[in-house]
């Protein structure tokens, strides 16, 4: 596989979590090709986690919700095919394709490059449009070891794993703002992310309550709860269902005041969703929990120390388990709350 590729695309969109998870193999990409230009597609309302990144040089903007109408609206139609008409001018040598879905895998044929590179178990017939099909083995049960294993088949040979995330320091200083308007001594509090898009994969919100409690007391730390807008309403019975002051951010920060959010904390307690894996990603003290997902594919890299779920280590290459006793619930709130003890202690 050649190592001059001078014109690189990364197709993932999206979710937030699984962009933070891609960014080693982004920096990975740059240090092994230093010359090339790299560009990266992704949905609007993810572009602050790629903004100002040093090791790239462009941001393609993906509206998946309008690109979605283009077979019977003239307009999406129209944004599609300047969308395609861009990808082609910019003559890419290799597109890789993360996110292994219909919509991301037929752009990357559509952008006319001649090599191009996703999962060999890609879904939705995504695999008809690669001409490299790279599987997962047990080797990359992590999906930044699978991103990795791409890039290396692309011809990467710097494949150290590094988590560069953009810094704002204006952000920063909105979150000091932020935080102190509510009370919070800004180096002396804990995150959590009680809630998900996917409700099965939520810690009950009266376990989070009692959890509060219990790190209110033991360290003295305020209690933070952060998460979309439309997750206010979470949070708000995690405040009535907790005994100690919980403060509710969800919606009140931008993407970056959110990396900020998670860089100043404690220690975050989070479910398997996008503001854990950025926090994991951060480097924090973190305990992040898995209920049905395998734990082993996306764990803070380098760390399962700071995963708790039900035998994450016995799960295979599988995505998502079906045994009852990897339920969420079956994970109680001493276990959380012993691996936030040993999290702080190694502080």
């Amino acid at each position: 596989m050649s190592n001059s590729h001078k014109n690189i695309l990364i197709t993932k969109p999206s979710s937030l979590g699984d962009i933070v998870l891609a960014l080693p193999a982004l920096t990975a990409l740059h240090k092994s090709f230093p010359e090339a230009k790299i560009s990266w597609l992704v949905r609007p309302e993810f572009t602050q986690l790629l903004e100002n990144h040093p090791h790239l040089t462009e941001i393609i903007v993906f509206e998946r919700k309008l690109l979605g109408k283009a077979w019977f609206h003239s307009g999406a139609f129209g944004a599609l095919a300047s969308l395609v008409r861009r990808l082609r001018r910019s003559k890419f040598d290799i597109v890789l394709d993360f996110q292994g879905l219909f919509r991301t895998a037929s752009l990357a044929w559509l952008s006319g490059s001649k090599k191009r590179f996703g999962m060999a178990n890609a879904r939705e017939f995504a695999t008809i449009f690669y001409t490299h099909k790279i599987p997962q083995d047990i080797n990359c049960i992590h999906m930044v070891d699978y991103y990795l294993k791409i890039i290396q088949a692309a011809g990467a040979t710097e494949l150290g794993v590094e988590f560069v995330l953009p810094e704002n320091p204006k952000a920063a200083d909105s979150v000091g703002r932020l935080l102190a308007s509510h009370g919070v001594v800004d180096d002396n509090y804990s995150v959590f992310v009680s809630s998900s898009a996917h409700r099965d994969k939520c810690w009950p919100i009266e376990r989070f309550a009692a959890l509060a409690e219990k790190i209110s007391s033991q360290f003295g730390s305020s209690i933070v709860a952060t998460g979309s807008a439309s997750e206010a309403g979470i949070i708000e019975i995690l405040k009535e269902k907790a005994n100690v002051p919980i403060v509710n951010l969800a919606g009140q920060t931008s993407l970056s005041e959110l990396i900020a959010l998670l860089k100043g904390a404690r220690v975050v307690i989070s479910n398997d969703t996008g503001p854990g894996h950025i926090a994991a990603a951060l480097g924090v003290p973190i305990v992040l929990l898995f209920g049905r997902t395998n734990p082993y594919r996306l764990t803070p890299y380098g760390r399962k120390h700071c995963i708790m779920a039900v035998e994450p280590e016995s799960r295979g290459l599988a995505i998502n388990s079906n045994n009852p006793k990897h339920d969420i619930k079956a994970i109680t709130v001493e276990q959380v709350y012993q691996k936030v003890v040993e999290q702080l202690d190694n502080q």
